[in-house]
Formats: C-alpha cells, structure tokens, sequence
C-alpha cells in the first residue's frame, strides 16, 4: 500500500510539514526509470528519489544522496529554485501533488503499470512529462490552490444498503479487501457489511500502526496487519518509507538475481548433459561400426581381387564372422592410393575418438557440478549479499554479451568468464588483431586456409582452461574453409606472436610460434545464441 491513497493521504500532510518553504535545488536522473529531486531550507537537505519503472512505482526518501560523476541527466530546469507551498494527495487516486508558492505543480503518479511524473509552471500551461510516451497523463489535472484535498465519494449519497459497500470505494486496493473478507465480510448482513466497511475506512484514515508484511512472497507496506507481520512501525509514513523501499528493493533485487541464477545453472546443465549425449552416441557409432582402418586392411588384403578402374569390390570380411562386404572404389585411383587416404583417415578418426570420449567425460562433469551448485543455492541464507558473494566465489557473474556485442564489433561468447571474440571478415580480423586484441591474449586460427580471427581475452593470473581453448579452435574451424571437414588443424597462440607484414593483404598475418590442436569445426555455443 505503498503508493495507495489511503497512505499518500497520510503522508501529504507529513511531507508539507517537513518541506514547507523548501527549495529545490537539483533535479536528475541517473538510471532509467528514476527521478531524484534534492530540496533545502539553507541549513537541512530532504531528497526524493521516485522509482517510475512499472515493476516497483516508489517514492523513496534517502536521508542522504550522492550524485554520480557520470550517467548523469539534468532534468525540469523550470523545477529549480521552486519553494514548497503544500502537498498533497489527489482524491481516491494514486497521485501525490507537489503545489510551489509560484503556482508550479508536481504530480507523482504512482500508478502500477504506467507511473509517471508531471510538472507544470501553471495550472493551465503545458505539462512536461518524465515518461513522454504516456501522452494521455497530460490530462490528469492539479489540484486548485486551495481546494479541499477530499472529494465526495461518487454516488455514496442514498447508496441502497444491499450494494455492496465496498464498490463506493475504488482506492480500497487489494489489502482492504481482502483483509474484510478474512473477518467474514462475505456472509455478513447488508448492514454488518456497511459497518466493516466503515470501521475500515476509518483505521485507513487514522492507522495506529504501519507494517511491513510478507504476503504470498513478496513484501509489502501495509496500514493493516495482514498476512505475515515481519515489523510494527509508527504511524510516521516518511520513517516507514525509508524504512521499506531500500528493504523492499534489496528484496526484489535477490529474487531477480537468485531467478537468473537458477536458469542459468539449469541451462548449464541441460546444454551439458545434450552435448555429453551426443558425444557418446558418436562415440557408440565410431567404436560399433566398420571404420576406416578395417576397411582399408580388407582392400590390402584383397589387392589381387580387384581389377584396374573397379568402382566397387565384393570382398569377405575377416573381421565380421567372413560375411561378404561391398566396398566402394574410386575408378581412377588405385585401390593402395584408396588404402593409403583410409588409413590417413582411420588416424583422424582415432584423434576423434579419443576427442569425444574426452568431451563426454568434460560435459558430464560439467553438468553434474551444475547440479552440485542448484543444490547449493536452495540451501542458502536469503540474503543479497550472500547470493552475490557465492556467485563470485563461483564464478557465476551475470553474462555481459548484449553489452559486450554492442560495444564490439565482432562476434561475441563468454565461456567459463572468459570471452571470445570471432572476426566477421578481412578487414574485421584486422581490427580484431590490430587494435582490440592484447599481446597476451590468445590467437587462433584454421591453419592454411582463410577464416576468421579468433580471441580469448586474458586474464590475469588465470591461464585458459584447455576446453576453453578447444571450444574457441572449434570456433576458429567453423567460422573458415574447412567448415565441412571432419578434422581441422587449428594455430594456437598468444597474439604477440601474431604481426601483420608490410603491405600484407588484409587479414593475412605471419605467425613466429604456433601450436596446432585438432578439434571438430563446430559452434558448441549454438545453443545459447549467437551475437
């Protein structure tokens, strides 16, 4: 009920008690959805800072505020200078007004889904709007000077006894509602139903006490005490503001991360858990099929069998229990050029094998660490600066790559906390090599054929994990000519081995110490996206 009438009621009166013949002295906003406003009377401070976003509209109250050096906005120059007359609130209505001496006027409203605020230099001038897509706010007038902040209800004059008393009300929200129906409002009398209604009205109009409460997760201030009670406040709403925002906030902000948190490692998981399967069945195919090494035996084997220009031979296989087994031949090699491609293959093959079975066991262990971590993270203290100190304990910061691919003009991965960065072109690896690239980062690329530059940004005092480098050369082979080979051989190393001669096309550079890794060309964070 932090922003309902019934409370901006109690705190109008308050805030005109404290803010009479103040003056506003700054007016800025230095993250989105936010407006502070600083105010003085030449010897205290009193800030304003109002949350505008739809998720949590606020006004909150810091007893101090320091300004940020930089994202920082003046805004409403018109505001400065302006000495407080009276606040108030607008009748049945989630809308605080701040009324100045000049006749300027300050609307907050605090609506749920479209919060805004609305300042004119008079009644009549044109307003200026804090969210100017919400044009229809325009509208929403300023008390007159003067007027009585209380209205009379609509149609609550010879309101016939069965209605139900609380429609006369709309600024009741939820709480009230729900607080009568709990002491049986719903099968009282007409009559007993009025009387609820009206003792109601009148402990919202005069609350002994303000709560904080917890109901059905989420914390709220109340002016009833209603679900669970964490804390009895005073009936002073400005101590019950500072009080509930900052707690509140810190609240939502560990239910948004611990959220994040979660999806994350259960997407760690999942993706691990798939790349392991896959890696296995491969696995399972390579070691229970006929592979090249078997085939090329049964050609040596054979050589007397097959005639010059053959493009298939029928040959008994020594190594399946003596069945027969075509074998594809190629009319213009001979059947030992054919062998000897095989074996070179069956070579390859055995690199890949060992590759996957490596792979599988490097995901699986991936995924169940993930799991470890899941467990873990139920059975923390629900406390925001617990959550953030295992997160970095475990190196689980949020991922930056919309921010990353937006301020680099290159293809954007994280992978363990470290990034990767993969040119889009010739003159795109130039840029990535030249100029973005540190002499200690990590170089790589498809060795003797044309691709794109690929980086992993160092660390300090961390060496890359050997899967990190092995997913970066994967990248390295995907995004090159031998995208479509089984095997490809990818240079490795630091980029101060990496220099680019006079007059050298663009993206050709001369490598003075490489080593060279075999991997599989593949995009093993195609799942997560490409930036």
């Amino acid at each position: 009920m932090h922003a309902n009438y019934y409370f901006l009621r109690l705190l109008a009166p308050a805030l005109t008690r404290q803010l009479a013949g103040c003056s506003v002295v700054t007016c800025f906003s230095q993250e989105k959805d936010e407006l502070v406003i600083g105010l003085t009377n030449g010897t205290v401070e009193f800030w304003l800072k109002a949350q505008l976003s739809a998720a949590f509209p606020a006004l909150a109250l810091p007893e101090t505020f320091h300004r940020a050096r930089a994202n920082s906005v003046d805004l409403l120059p018109d505001l400065l200078g302006q000495q407080v007359q009276e606040v108030a609130a607008l009748p049945q209505d989630r809308v605080l007004q701040f009324r100045f001496r000049s006749g300027a006027t300050l609307l907050f409203k605090l609506y749920s889904s479209r919060p805004n605020v609305i300042f004119r230099l008079t009644d009549d001038s044109t307003p200026e709007l804090f969210h100017q897509r919400y044009t229809p706010d325009a509208a929403i007038r300023p008390l007159a000077a003067g007027h009585a902040a209380e209205a009379p209800l609509p149609g609550s004059a010879g309101v016939l006894p069965h209605l139900n008393p609380l429609k006369r009300y709309p600024a009741l929200s939820d709480l009230p509602a729900r607080y009568l129906r709990t002491h049986g409002y719903d099968s009282a009398t007409p009559e007993a139903m009025e009387q609820q209604v009206q003792e109601l009205v009148h402990q919202l109009e005069n609350p002994r006490q303000l709560y904080v409460i917890t109901l059905e997760g989420r914390t709220r201030l109340s002016l009833l005490p209603f679900g669970e009670v964490e804390r009895i406040l005073p009936p002073d709403p400005v101590a019950a503001l500072r009080t509930f925002v900052p707690l509140a906030l810190s609240r939502r902000a560990y239910e948004l991360e611990m959220r994040q948190l979660r999806q994350t490692l259960e997407r760690r998981a999942e993706e691990a858990s798939t790349s392991a399967g896959m890696a296995r069945t491969r696995l399972h195919a390579l070691e229970h099929t006929a592979g090249y090494r078997q085939t090329a035996d049964l050609i040596m084997a054979h050589l007397s069998q097959i005639p010059a220009g053959a493009t298939q031979v029928e040959v008994v296989d020594f190594y399946q229990d003596n069945q027969p087994r075509l074998i594809k031949l190629k009319a213009t090699e001979t059947p030992q050029r054919t062998a000897q491609n095989l074996y070179r293959k069956a070579k390859n093959q055995q690199i890949e094998t060992r590759q996957l079975a490596e792979r599988a066991e490097r995901r699986e262990t991936e995924a169940f660490w993930c799991l470890e971590r899941l467990e873990e993270l139920a059975a923390l203290h629900p406390d925001l600066r617990t959550l953030r100190q295992w997160r970095k304990q475990h190196q689980l910061e949020p991922e930056t790559k919309a921010k990353a691919s937006q301020e680099l003009p290159f293809k954007v991965f994280e992978d363990s906390g470290f990034t990767i960065l993969v040119g889009r072109n010739s003159q795109n690896n130039d840029l990535l090599t030249q100029r973005y690239a540190h002499k200690d980062d990590l170089w790589l690329h498809a060795k003797d054929v044309s691709g794109s530059h690929v980086v992993v940004r160092h660390r300090a005092g961390q060496p890359v994990p050997e899967p990190v480098i092995e997913r970066a050369a994967q990248l390295a082979a995907w995004y090159s000519r031998r995208q479509n080979d089984s095997l490809c051989p990818v240079t490795v190393t630091p980029k101060k081995f990496v220099r680019k001669p006079k007059g050298a096309l663009p993206g050709q550079v001369l490598v003075e110490r490489e080593k060279v890794v075999l991997v599989v060309p593949a995009n093993p964070f195609e799942r997560n996206g490409v930036l």
